[in-house]
């Protein structure tokens, strides 16, 4: 799996045809600016060259595989200044052939301990690894406003300041304000307001019968779900996402990709 990548100081270009078919098989990332697609393919590179990719149970990590996988991861970062800085918290990528249970376990508010079972396509750990289903992956951008690559990834960046609350940590002077403190109120003056009205809008859907929106619903678990599902849709879907959320649109260009702000 590109093992000749691994231990080099600069990462080489990727083979063209491992990387036309990867487009192919892309189209939201085909579509980029041949400035974008030329940054893209070299930070895809440096990412197969810093992460270890593990197939589980049997799992066959093949070139296509790895590379999907990273050109997609890569997309999020791609005009962040700090670049693929922002995954050096971990180096291991775990892919499973489909969709896995997983156990989990939490205490309510009466400290009552609650265990149950969910079926996860992905998952991200504070400081570890991310965890993927391939089947999934092969659905990123086929599936209306999907991508569970991008989705795991954008909790990776929303968990850097420690807490995966829907605000990743914004740069100095974002939207011109004046500290740390006022971005992140300018920030959730945005995200709130629009986590509040899509969460309100599905549990009208799924009780009463309503309109079903067209984000993923799963977005309405907490903020942080709603930002890392409000991503995949901006990055796979940016004409749809422009008319549902084109107060999140704005407030993401800003962030995810300053130049068009």
């Amino acid at each position: 799996m590109l093992r000749w990548l691994r231990g080099l100081r600069a990462a080489p270009p990727l083979p063209d045809a491992l990387w036309d078919a990867t487009l192919a098989r892309h189209p939201f990332l085909a579509s980029r600016s041949p400035h974008d697609l030329g940054r893209l393919r070299a930070m895809s590179a440096e990412f197969l060259r810093d992460k270890e990719f593990h197939g589980a149970r049997g799992f066959e990590i093949t070139d296509e595989v790895a590379l999907a996988i990273a050109a997609q991861a890569v997309l999020p970062v791609l005009h962040l200044e700090s670049g693929l800085a922002w995954y050096d918290d971990f180096v291991g990528v775990v892919v499973h052939a489909a969709e896995v249970v997983a156990r989990r376990r939490i205490t309510d508010d009466a400290g009552v301990v609650h265990e149950y079972d969910e079926i996860v396509a992905g998952e991200a750990m504070d400081r570890g690894p991310v965890m993927l289903s391939w089947q999934d992956v092969l659905a990123g951008g086929v599936v209306a406003g999907y991508n569970v690559v991008v989705h795991e990834f954008a909790h990776k960046i929303d968990m850097r300041d420690g807490e995966a609350d829907g605000c990743p940590p914004l740069p100095p002077g974002f939207l011109d304000t004046a500290s740390a403190r006022d971005a992140r109120t300018a920030w959730m003056d945005v995200l709130g307001p629009a986590f509040d009205d899509f969460r309100e809008k599905t549990i009208v859907a799924e009780r009463f019968g309503g309109a079903t929106p067209w984000l993923d619903a799963y977005g309405a678990e907490s903020i942080s779900e709603f930002f890392a599902v409000a991503c995949e849709a901006y990055f796979v879907d940016r004409t749809t996402f422009q008319r549902e959320f084109p107060t999140v649109l704005d407030l993401f260009d800003a962030f995810f990709e300053p130049s068009r702000a």
